[in-house]
């Protein structure tokens, strides 16, 4: 059995039609549908390109496929191919067998749209929530209080449809967007590390007399994980008498903004742009050298970063919002949007290294949730369901 799975992510296609991506949605990730499915058919938005990035992961490969979506950045470039985009959804739609959706996506609306038109089931994956996505101050659009309403309410709707839905968080997500009372639903991570992601022992706390190491690892496209916030804080730090370094993994259009508040702030040379690294051994190098990972998100689903961040090991401060609260003990979480606040618990963390040991401890120790033979059983069993539940809706509609 084939599914069709929805990723927001964009894809570039090279020359010779293969398909890559920036890391989310490569094909090592797509091969966790192949342990219960035959073959995939992933449906998103995928750009044709001259040359493929350097760092950039192959996504497709044997038993899995794409549909070219037509590429669009924002909602009038969205709006000026919808309708293209419809006709080609409702062709997947008719000839898809099982159904996998990510949400929230506008791709998903428009299969969830077609699918319920011709009465054929789906599931979803929810992976992070639109009401914190959208929330102010989070993005800046003249749409967003409306895009904030609407999106919450399609995912609502999507959960309540579904005959089987799937969250990355235990709790957050399932309390805001419940699905039926008969669906069957599952809790896993998206997160998967294998044995090579995790350190070995904890840290004693960082070596006196040298910076104390910050780091942050998030994608600058937006300001959701509020690196603004951060150079805020790590500021008012070194007002304060701390002498900080901070590596800002990650890059997009707000990184020429960043940098001039950087200079704003005067803090030159204790911040570092290290740009997007490809995911694995370059991301767990930075992480290795670091001291604290900070993640103050404005809106979150459940974070890889500070997963893989907790996996080496490395003390966390994050903010209250999403499924950080999964993650971090109270003591080591600040409201978000809040600079003073996130100041404050850098000062009182890293001032006592007993407490820093504490929390590489306990990350470490909790991280291990989130290794792949754990992840593994409960998306198999979600993933099972689906196919059979499927196969019965299928064969009942075989003329």
């Amino acid at each position: 059995m084939n599914v069709t799975v929805t990723l927001e992510h964009r894809f570039d296609l090279a020359v010779d039609g293969s398909v890559w991506t920036s890391g989310q949605g490569s094909y090592e990730f797509l091969q966790r549908y192949l342990e219960v499915f035959d073959s995939v058919t992933v449906v998103a938005r995928i750009q044709r390109v001259s040359q493929i990035s350097s760092g950039w992961i192959r996504a497709d490969g044997e038993r899995v496929s794409f549909v070219q979506v037509p590429y669009y950045l924002g909602p009038w470039q969205y709006l000026r191919r919808v309708l293209q985009i419809k006709r080609l959804l409702g062709n997947v739609a008719r000839s898809s067998e099982a159904a996998i959706l990510h949400a929230p996506s506008m791709l998903t609306n428009h299969l969830v749209e077609a699918f319920t038109d011709r009465q054929h089931p789906y599931a979803l994956e929810v992976v992070s929530d639109p009401w914190d996505t959208f929330a102010p101050g989070v993005i800046r659009h003249p749409l967003r209080a409306y895009f904030r309403a609407r999106f919450s309410r399609d995912l609502k709707r999507q959960c309540k449809d579904s005959f089987a839905t799937a969250y990355v968080t235990r709790e957050a997500l399932r309390c805001r967007y419940p699905s039926r009372p008969d669906a069957f639903w599952a809790s896993y991570s998206d997160v998967e590390l294998g044995g090579e992601a995790f350190a070995l022992n904890p840290r004693a706390g960082y070596p006196a007399g040298r910076p104390i190491r910050l780091i942050m690892v998030g994608s600058l496209a937006q300001l959701y994980k509020a690196p603004d916030v951060l150079l805020d804080a790590v500021e008012i730090c070194t007002r304060q008498g701390l002498d900080l370094r901070l590596v800002l993994v990650g890059d997009g259009k707000y990184r020429p903004y960043l940098e001039r508040r950087v200079a704003c702030l005067g803090l030159g040379e204790r911040v570092r742009f290290a740009g997007a690294l490809a995911p694995g051994k370059e991301v767990r190098a930075e992480l290795d050298e670091a001291d604290l990972f900070i993640l103050p998100s404005r809106t979150e689903g459940l974070p890889r970063a500070m997963i893989e961040a907790m996996a080496r090991a490395l003390p966390c401060i994050g903010s209250t919002v999403g499924g950080i609260p999964e993650l971090l003990l109270e003591e080591d979480m600040v409201p978000a949007g809040v600079a003073m606040a996130l100041a404050q618990k850098i000062m009182e963390v890293v001032r006592k290294p007993i407490r820093l040991a504490s929390m590489s401890r306990r990350n470490l120790s909790h991280s291990r949730q989130y290794h792949e033979t754990i992840l593994r059983k409960s998306r198999s069993q979600f993933y099972e369901y689906v196919r059979a539940k499927t196969a019965e809706w299928l064969k009942s509609h075989r003329i």
